[in-house]
């Protein structure tokens, strides 16, 4: 099942505007390129989030080719120096987005963090939700986790291929206690 958001002609283009970290407008969806597009979703006051830095780096590396990732940042009372330092805190090379007005929360529909969007090369919106399922609840997390939902959606969006499940909310802090 393929949930279908259309940016081209759609006027969505405006509607998932977010900024960079030097205040610029910018919409990650409506670059042009073949690649898939991954939005991960981030708040620095979540201790979830801080967790998955490493497997977000390693999944990153792996598509690069493939794949464009951003990390998004949906906190309105962050500024971009505080998440400049969280950045570099993880260690994390990737281009960083801050979305307050929650722009590409909403086109994302997203509620938690850390949780990813990923959206095929046509930009339809194919995979929301968990990383994985390596968190069982707030503060309990697994060994390992047993299911790869962000690679299985990489992987199927690379593919043209529907997911069994497009939707799976994870663990972690809620985006809407930002509001």
């Amino acid at each position: 099942m393929w949930i279908s958001i259309v940016l081209a002609g759609s006027g969505l283009a405006h509607a998932q505007q977010a900024f960079d970290l030097e205040g610029r407008p910018a919409s990650p969806l409506a670059q042009d390129s073949r690649k898939v597009v991954v939005l991960v979703f981030l708040r620095r006051d979540c201790p979830v989030s801080g967790r998955y830095a490493p497997l977000i780096q390693q999944i990153s590396k792996r598509y690069a080719r493939e794949a464009k990732f951003f990390l998004v940042y949906p906190d309105k009372n962050d500024s971009a120096q505080d998440i400049r330092r969280s950045v570099e805190e993880y260690g994390y090379h990737l281009p960083v987005l801050r979305d307050p007005e929650h722009a590409l929360v909403k086109l994302s529909r997203v509620q938690i963090t850390p949780e990813v969007a990923v959206f095929d090369r046509d930009r339809h919106l194919v995979y929301d939700g968990r990383i994985d399922d390596w968190y069982i609840d707030l503060g309990r997390a697994r060994p390992a986790p047993t299911t790869h939902e962000l690679d299985d959606a990489i992987r199927a969006a690379l593919a043209g291929q529907s997911l069994a499940h497009t939707e799976v909310r994870g663990v972690g802090c809620y985006i809407s206690d930002l509001e």
